[in-house]
């Protein structure tokens, strides 16, 4: 495989001192690197930028661009809000809840405990607009190698169809339960 992992993912954001410290805060990621430059390194245009970089476990690291002289950040209008986002994977339930109430404290809006059958997850915003996501799995034995034998069907049908394939309803409709019973 060419790809080894993820180096980063960058979005924009409003205010990198405060995009860093809400993450430590609310996410225990600390700020690794701050990089400011006056013109774009790989196109030489100026634009004077401030690159944040913060750790966001085992070797992943989520970095953000202020760009103040930029017109103001904004989000696609033809793409609904909940698409697009970040997910970040934690141990398990109990540090999915106990996360879910440290953001609910603070004044953070959270939905969730969501069940995707595979994983839970809540979901919430961070300052900038971002739509994050905290999940931890629950995948239960058979389960991957199931949906792995119904991938490309579905894919396939999918792509003629553009309707939702139901070879793998037991994720939605909560028989998994019965399907693929705890160890």
């Amino acid at each position: 495989m060419l790809v080894q992992k993820v180096h980063h993912v960058a979005y924009r954001c409003k205010n990198a001192l405060e995009t860093a410290r809400w993450y430590e805060q609310h996410l225990d990621m600390k700020l690794v690197l701050s990089i400011s430059e006056d013109a774009v390194p790989s196109t030489g245009e100026a634009d004077p930028y401030m690159h944040i970089f913060l750790d966001s476990g085992n070797g992943n690291v989520l970095a953000f661009f202020e760009l103040p002289a930029q017109p103001e950040m904004g989000r696609d209008p033809n793409t609904p809000a909940w698409t697009q986002h970040l997910a970040l994977k934690v141990a398990d339930m109990d540090t999915l809840l106990a996360a879910k109430q440290r953001l609910q404290d603070a004044g953070i809006d959270v939905i969730g405990p969501t069940d995707h059958a595979l994983f839970q997850s809540i979901y919430f915003f961070d300052p900038n607009g971002h739509r994050l996501e905290l999940a931890c799995d629950t995948v239960r034995t058979g389960m991957l190698e199931a949906l792995d034998r119904v991938k490309w069907d579905m894919l396939e049908e999918w792509d003629r169809s553009k309707k939702a394939p139901h070879h793998a309803q037991w994720m939605h409709d909560g028989s998994y339960k019965e399907m693929f019973p705890l160890a």
